[in-house]
Parts: C-alpha cells; structure tokens; sequence
C-alpha cells in the first residue's frame, strides 16, 4: 500500500511517499480502508524531532514512521475479539498515540473509532476528531462556558477555534477571534463580534477583559494573560511550546491561593467526545471548516500551508 513516511527526524526533507506492507489487524483491532485524513500540530511537531518528542517517538530514530492521527474510511477486516464494529462501517477517529493514518490502510483498536452519522462525508468526518475534541473539552469541560459570556480564542482560524466559534452559539457568547488579517472576515461570518490581526494588535495589550480565553498558540507570558481575565475567569490552553505549557502548568496549580482567576491545559481524551460530535452534526450545529481537501500526493504541499499557518479551518487529505 502507499503511505507517507518519514525514516528520520528533521523536517518534510524526509517525509516521502513509499509503498509499505499493508497492516494486519491483531485479534482486537479493524483494518480501516483510509479515505481521508486530516493535519493536526502533533504531525508536524513528531517530525521536527525535539527532545521531548524522541522521548515519545522514538530517541534515534521515530517508532511510527507514519503520522497522521485523525481519519475516516471504511472497515475493510475485524479480529476475533471485535464486538462492536463490522465490515462495511464508515467510521472516524482519533488514533493519536499510534498514528498510522498517512496512509490507504491502517490498523486501529475498536474504542478508537464512532460510525459516522449518515450525511457526513468522508472529509468532513476527518476534520473533526482532535479539533472538535480540543474545542469541546477547552470550552465546555475545562472553560465552564456560561450563558452570555466573553470569550477570545487566539488562534481561531484553524480546526479548534472554528470548531469553537460554533460551540459558543448556542451559549449567545460574545466571540472574539485573534488570528491573519485574512482569516478574520471568514470567522466573522462565523459568529465572531470581534476581529483581531495579531500583526497589528496585541489582545493582551488592551484595557478588554474576557471571561474564558482558548489559546491554541501559547505565545506569552501568564501574566499577560491575567492582566486581559476579568475576575472569576479562565485561561485554556490547548496548544503551544512544551515550556511554556510546563510554566503555565505550574502556575496553575499555586494561582487559586492568590487569585480568582484560573489557567488550566487541556490533557486531550482522545475520542471521548465522537459520539457528541456527531450528534451536533446531524442536528445542524456543527459543520467543519475544511481546507481543502488535498490530493494524497499534495500532502508534502499541505503540511507545509500548515506548518506556515495559513490554512483556514481543518487541513484535510483525500487518500482515495
């Protein structure tokens, strides 16, 4: 089967299409046909090689040469041990931890994966399992989203915030995006109230406090982040440098003996909320924002648009 790989550390120089032996599913596992896949920041981070990642991947060299953790396809084989799932289900999942979706075939365990609603699309299934997942539990589970309220999401033009931007509707939230100048009509037409072109501005720089902000980027320092919280409100990370979330995860836990406010980072439950997300699907209120989707050869090309930020919504691969 064909599959993009990458052998060694340091970057798309190494990441190639090669033809590798089809997986096998092991007695507990389905064998899903790939028809779509889409990019999430661990692809891209697994393949620069820091040391934090060896350690996760591999220290010499990566244990899964194939990247790519949220896809959508067909069952193709169970083992003996499935109980749930059939040959001839559309599925979609999350399969961060193993990989393997950059791939026409990959192996998964059963847990892993939702059958997708009737409707939705292959591309559109791909886009939503890590993004929807880190917008729910950033902004439902960890943020406590209340009625009315004000919230920035820095970093919205990807998968998370205009995942985020949906989520916060039926709450009647007042949604403030920070991201590219030329991303900020898009995600007003969205239900943004507020656009910020972090070129210009800096958020953490204004007199504006908000009561939940969702960081997909981590790019200052706690206190800026204080400074713009009113009373009573949260900061979620759901992305950014492994610093930087170690000193906010540190921060977090002596903050409540000063300060009202909250930080807090999102440790993803990888496929906790599929069935949530599909539920919303079929009733309306949720639609994935797809870039794309690419050809499975273009995905050199893809993961370099991300890499740059400049994809709007969620990178999507068509595989076959």
């Amino acid at each position: 089967m064909k599959a993009f790989v990458y052998p060694r550390y340091g970057g798309l120089q190494h990441f190639k299409s090669a033809e590798v032996t089809k997986p096998m599913p092991a007695a507990d596992e389905v064998l899903v046909a790939v028809k779509a896949v889409s990019i999430n920041d661990w692809d891209w981070e697994m393949m620069q090689g820091n040391l934090f990642n060896r350690l996760l991947s591999g220290l010499l060299k990566p244990k899964h040469p194939i990247l790519g953790s949220d896809v959508a396809g067909i069952i193709e084989a169970v083992g003996p041990l499935v109980q749930h799932l059939k040959i001839g289900d559309r599925v979609f999942g999350d399969l961060s931890g193993k990989w393997g979706g950059f791939a026409q075939y990959v192996c998964c365990k059963e847990k892993q994966l939702c059958q997708m609603p009737s409707g939705m699309r292959f591309e559109q299934a791909a886009a939503l399992p890590q993004a929807g997942e880190l917008a729910v539990q950033a902004l439902l589970d960890d943020g406590a989203l209340k009625q009315g309220e004000d919230v920035l999401i820095n970093g919205a033009g990807g998968g998370v915030g205009t995942i985020g931007i949906q989520l916060c509707k039926p709450y009647a939230a007042k949604v403030t995006v920070v991201d590219r100048m030329e991303k900020l009509e898009m995600l007003r037409l969205m239900g943004a109230v507020r656009g910020i072109d972090y070129t210009l501005e800096d958020f953490t720089a204004t007199d504006h406090q908000f009561d939940l902000i969702i960081d997909t980027k981590t790019n200052r320092t706690f206190r800026k982040y204080l400074k713009v919280l009113k009373p009573g409100g949260r900061y979620v990370t759901v992305g950014g440098s492994i610093s930087r979330l170690f000193k906010l995860m540190i921060i977090g836990l002596v903050l409540p003996f000063f300060s009202s406010k909250r930080i807090s980072i999102v440790a993803l439950k990888a496929n906790k909320d599929l069935q949530k997300m599909s539920d919303l699907f079929v009733d309306g209120a949720l639609l994935p924002l797809i870039d794309g989707p690419y050809a499975f050869d273009e995905l050199p090309t893809a993961m370099q648009v991300f890499a740059e930020g400049k994809h709007k919504g969620k990178m999507v691969i068509r595989v076959k």
